[in-house]
């Protein structure tokens, strides 16, 4: 084993749990290989994964939100604060690439790491849902073709010279270049071995303040609700409280009757693979979440509301049984082969992934038609 071993700096976003739930299933499969590995994160991703693995902690962007939609100016106040935190985070990370001697980088959309890569020199794997926004082809509404551009370039910005991408997405693609390879979202084993029941409770689920939510779920007293993200744990008419509890939140997303929240890509997922007819509520100025959220309608297994009331609402909860649920393995994949292609990846040194870095002008060109 010790021919094989490779040693792997894997950055990982640390906005929301998404990023940090798919990076505890790979690192955990890399570390099965024998590779020895060092997480870099910050905020929840940081929370999520220190116990568990040798985690250092950075500064990370982070977005301000007020009733579901993106504050702009407070995003950028807020993060410019944190420019000297940053600037020490830097350091530490540049003390780690000295002294762990990294041979391959994973980025799961985390940019310090990214651009250490390439100063040093690095082959990079990026490996996350954000790609598929840059490296695959998919129909937009034609209302967001600005936003599309627009985020297209905020990825390229944030992790602007992969080697190779992997690319999880929630309906297939064809990608638009040789260095990319798509495959169905990474479902955690916790998911998977849930029993699915069907209740009476609709799960509802908020990462950041959403108010006026609470206000229409209890315009429908007959139907209980249980909601996670408000840090309580209390009971309100209709509307149960639970605060964070993965183990919690997991039996209690296995046995709803139908989910509502936003148009996070993890969430989607798992609801989708667990079969839970979902209302997606994509946050104003996220581009990636209305592209969640459209494909999932598109799909038949869900609604969007973009802006949600109470007739949306109520159309969403008459039509819980009528939600269909495609049949198509790539709803149900087992990440063998995302695990796989990783795996061949940082072999021996990563020495795949090295002549993905030394094509990569090559790659770069469409695929054959």
């Amino acid at each position: 084993m010790a021919d094989t071993m490779t040693r792997i700096v894997y950055g990982v976003a640390g906005e929301g749990s998404g990023h940090s739930s798919r990076a505890r299933e790979m690192a955990s499969f890399l570390q099965r290989g024998g590779h020895e590995i060092r997480l870099v994160s910050y905020a929840r991703g940081y929370e999520n994964l220190k116990d568990d693995f040798p985690v250092t902690e950075i500064e990370g962007l982070s977005i301000s939100t007020k009733e579901n939609r993106v504050q702009a100016f407070h995003t950028m106040v807020d993060n410019l604060k944190k420019l000297p935190a940053g600037s020490r985070a830097l350091s530490r990370l540049r003390e780690l690439f000295h002294t762990f001697q990294p041979q391959v980088v994973i980025s799961d959309f985390e940019p310090m790491t990214a651009y250490l890569a390439e100063y040093y020199q690095l082959p990079l794997i990026s490996l996350d849902n954000q790609h598929r926004l840059r490296y695959v082809e998919f129909d937009t509404p034609w209302e967001l073709e600005t936003e599309r551009a627009m985020t297209r370039n905020l990825v390229r910005l944030m992790v602007p010279w992969p080697s190779v991408s992997l690319v999880t997405a929630l309906v297939p693609g064809r990608p638009t270049n040789r260095r990319t390879f798509v495959y169905p979202p990474i479902v955690r084993d916790e998911v998977r071995q849930q029993s699915i029941a069907w209740e009476e409770h609709v799960l509802v689920y908020a990462t950041q303040g959403f108010p006026s939510l609470l206000d229409l779920l209890q315009q429908f007293p007959r139907q209980t609700f249980y909601v996670y993200g408000y840090d309580r744990d209390d009971k309100d008419r209709n509307l149960h409280f639970f605060r964070s509890s993965r183990h919690g939140f997991l039996r209690h997303l296995a046995s709803a009757r139908g989910v509502i929240a936003t148009a996070g890509f993890t969430l989607i997922s798992e609801s989708l693979y667990l079969g839970k007819p979902y209302l997606a509520c994509p946050m104003a100025g996220q581009f990636e979440q209305e592209l969640n959220a459209y494909q999932l309608q598109q799909i038949g297994a869900g609604m969007a509301a973009r802006d949600l009331n109470v007739d949306r609402l109520g159309h969403f909860l008459y039509r819980l049984p009528e939600f269909s649920f495609p049949d198509a393995p790539w709803y149900r994949d087992d990440s063998d082969a995302i695990k796989k292609k990783l795996g061949a990846l940082v072999a021996d040194g990563a020495t795949m992934a090295r002549e993905f870095k030394e094509r990569r002008d090559e790659l770069s060109q469409p695929p054959a038609s």
